[in-house]
């Protein structure tokens, strides 16, 4: 029976990836996103799409409206949106400090407040029993960014997801967090990356190569699965062992 997918940053890699993954199932899939343009470009068969800011509380309610009249219930929501701050806007400030509340405001709003707000208005939506909540974390909350910003905003989503399994456990819905390494093929770092940087990162690995949107999307579709319903307020490390298992 075909179930109703919900994927935040659903039009470009990771989420994009996963979005096919699930459409190829027969799901009907919805994307989300900030820019319409990129969503309505996905080619995701089938996919509804709606752009909105999920930092922000007033188009959340708009996409809890829309999920309510065009799906009804959400059988897994998949949480990829977010990002690397560093590529937002600079702030038009030259003190340190405030240059610092900014970095961390953006990466806190990208990563953390997107998933949080996304998961209050829709949690009441998800199918009961057999909803899945699925959140894109970082092999940066467990060893940081370099930065600490946006390693911060991703660990935050850790204790969020262990509180969430807690509440939403009786109602048969778990909750999982995917927490990938180093991933070609994405927006994060705004480009292709040096080759030596590229070359340490694939060395940190133990397969002896960089991860792909793909090998995410796999574990977010398995976790999605019934396969894995009893698995729930877990961290599931996707990083060819550059980081152990905690």
């Amino acid at each position: 029976m075909a179930r109703n997918i919900v994927i935040s940053g659903g039009g470009t890699g990771i989420g994009l990836a996963t979005a096919r993954v699930f459409a190829a199932d027969g799901d009907r899939v919805l994307l989300l996103g900030r820019r319409a343009e990129v969503l309505e470009k996905a080619g995701v068969p089938g996919a509804l799409t709606r752009a909105a800011d999920l930092g922000d509380p007033a188009d959340v309610r708009g996409v809890a409206r829309f999920v309510a009249e065009e799906l009804g219930t959400v059988d897994v929501l998949v949480h990829s949106a977010g990002g690397n701050g560093g590529l937002e806007p600079a702030p038009a400030t030259d003190d340190p400090l405030d240059a610092l509340a900014h970095a961390w405001g953006v990466n806190f709003r990208l990563n953390t407040l997107t998933a949080v707000l996304l998961t209050e208005a829709l949690k009441d939506r998800l199918a009961d029993p057999g909803g899945r909540v699925l959140f894109l974390s970082s092999i940066a909350a467990f060893r940081g960014s370099g930065s600490g910003a946006y390693a911060a905003s991703k660990a935050a989503l850790h204790p969020y997801a262990h509180d969430l399994a807690r509440e939403l456990g009786p109602r048969g819905v778990t909750v999982n967090v995917v927490a990938p390494g180093y991933v070609e093929d994405t927006d994060f770092f705004g480009g292709p990356i040096e080759e030596e940087r590229r070359e340490r990162l694939v060395a940190e690995t133990s397969t002896g190569r960089a991860g792909t949107p793909g090998d995410v999307a796999a574990t977010l579709h398995w976790l999605a699965s019934p396969l894995a319903g009893h698995i729930t307020s877990q961290i599931i490390q996707v990083n060819g062992g550059a980081e152990r298992g905690h």
